[in-house]
């Protein structure tokens, strides 16, 4: 119970703090490279890759393998010392050492370690490549929240202006110089502002559920983001990012780029790796063997007929007789479990051989499976070739559109501030009238609204100028920072 207790505890104070700590452009994306499934797969595989090039490099040294055998026979068998049948239970070890190396294959093995190592750098570009699309995502989404944002403060500023203006205008038809018809208009606005407010609280808290779902983060975390004003988010000036320029440096710095170019070595290495295997192979090898076998029966020697046998011969008193086609008997023992393993050094060292040779594979004839492979990577080079080239026209297009949108994006925003500007003083001389008593509540209105939309589409038209300079800069190789 305690302890339930205490992680309760503990879990509201991480809960606290997370609620306290707001979250600015960096540790969002900081937090997305750990976080991101996208990255975290490409980081696997990249592992992946990099064990491959590990086990091409030890692929260079000599194998080793140690082999052993230890068993019984029954029945009729080859007794594994003398190599002759015989038809008793035999216990048997053989104990063999093998090792060898590629001493030639037409720098198959090189092209292999250059090939995997090609291979790894372009999957360490692909997990740059997974954590750069993850940061622009999270830009993406971050800009939003703070556009959302700005909009959620427009809009209680705007209720707060009304308030005002209502508060006015009750004063008035109380004193009898506006009619009660003002009054209802100002609180109908009052409801609209209301009712835009709670549209953006809405949009702001969306954007924030997004950008969330963007750093793999569970929903009901505490998150708060901090919110810096748009006119302090600094940009480079338009002059410093010229398309052409951005793409120059783009083509060195972009993880897309270097994979390609990887790719293409590695494509290089493949035929020759493929070539190699049309050449022959030289290899040496050696092998140390030795065996142990003994029988677990002990022959105690042969008797014919009650009498003992020496050699050919049997001896009946005191005379000796060749055999022919003895009747033999042969006297036997089981041996004990030491007895049996007797002499083990001594046969091991008895049986050890040694073997050194070299071993010659010469491709003749493999139904064209060399030829195909070797030309099949031919083509693959070529396709690495057209690979890079559509990556770099699509980046090409990119930045020249991202310049573009961005030359757009400046001329709204622009526009967006003459047109507050112009809003602002047509609401403040309105506002006058108004207090006045020479202008309509309806007019009144109509302007304030004007104004409101000029800001909402301001903020809209700055955030989107900002992030299209970002995405600039981002080509540019700067990073991305607010």
């Amino acid at each position: 119970m305690r302890t339930t207790l205490l992680n309760i505890f503990l879990l509201f104070i991480v809960f606290q703090v997370s609620a306290q700590q707001k979250w600015d452009l960096r540790q969002c994306v900081d937090y997305a490279m750990k976080n991101n499934i996208s990255v975290k797969q490409a980081d696997v595989q990249a592992r992946i890759i990099a064990l491959q090039l590990k086990q091409a490099q030890l692929s260079v040294y000599p194998n080793a393998n140690l082999t052993s055998g230890l068993g019984t026979q029954f029945g009729r068998s080859i007794d594994r010392t003398t190599n002759i049948y015989s038809n008793t239970q035999s216990l048997y070890q053989n104990i063999q050492l093998q090792s060898g190396i590629l001493v030639y294959n037409y720098n198959r093995l090189k092209n292999t370690i250059a090939y995997e190592q090609f291979s790894a750098n372009a999957a360490l570009q692909d997990v740059e490549k997974a954590a750069n699309d993850a940061a622009l995502s999270v830009c993406t989404y971050y800009l939003q929240v703070l556009a959302a944002k700005e909009q959620v403060i427009i809009s209680q500023l705007q209720i707060g202006q009304t308030k005002t203006q209502l508060d006015i205008t009750k004063k008035q038809v109380e004193a009898g110089s506006l009619p009660e018809l003002n009054r209802l208009e100002i609180e109908a606005q009052l409801a609209n502002d209301s009712s835009t407010y709670i549209s953006a609280q809405s949009n702001f808290d969306q954007s924030v559920l997004a950008l969330k779902a963007v750093l793999n983060m569970d929903a009901a975390a505490p998150f708060e983001v901090a919110i810096p004003e748009s006119t302090s988010i600094p940009t480079l000036p338009l002059s410093e990012l010229q398309p052409e320029v951005v793409f120059q440096l783009a083509l060195n710095n972009q993880p897309l780029q270097k994979a390609n170019d990887f790719r293409i070595k590695a494509a290089e290495k493949n035929i020759a790796i493929n070539k190699a295997q049309m050449y022959p192979t030289l290899n040496f090898g050696v092998n140390l063997a030795s065996n142990f076998y003994n029988s677990f029966q002990r022959v105690d020697g042969y008797s014919i007929n009650g009498y003992s046998l020496n050699g050919d011969m049997v001896s009946i008193g005191n005379d000796n007789y060749y055999i022919s086609s003895p009747n033999v008997f042969i006297k036997q023992s089981r041996n004990s479990l030491g007895e049996i393993w007797k002499g083990y050094g001594s046969q091991l060292n008895n049986n050890f051989g040694q073997t050194l040779g070299f071993n010659l594979t010469l491709p003749i004839f493999d139904n064209g499976q060399y030829r195909t492979a070797y030309e099949q990577s031919k083509l693959t080079y070529k396709s690495q070739l057209l690979n890079k080239e559509g990556a770099d026209l699509t980046l090409k297009q990119n930045i020249y559109t991202a310049y573009s949108n961005a030359i757009s994006s400046l001329q709204k925003v622009n526009a967006g501030k003459k047109s507050v500007e112009t809003n602002q003083k047509v609401f403040d001389f309105a506002t006058k009238r108004y207090n006045l008593g020479l202008l309509s509540t309806i007019d009144l209105l109509t302007n304030q609204n004007n104004l409101l939309r000029a800001k909402l589409q301001l903020v809209g038209n700055e955030y989107d100028y900002i992030f299209k300079m970002k995405l600039l800069e981002f080509y540019k190789g700067q990073g991305l920072k607010l």
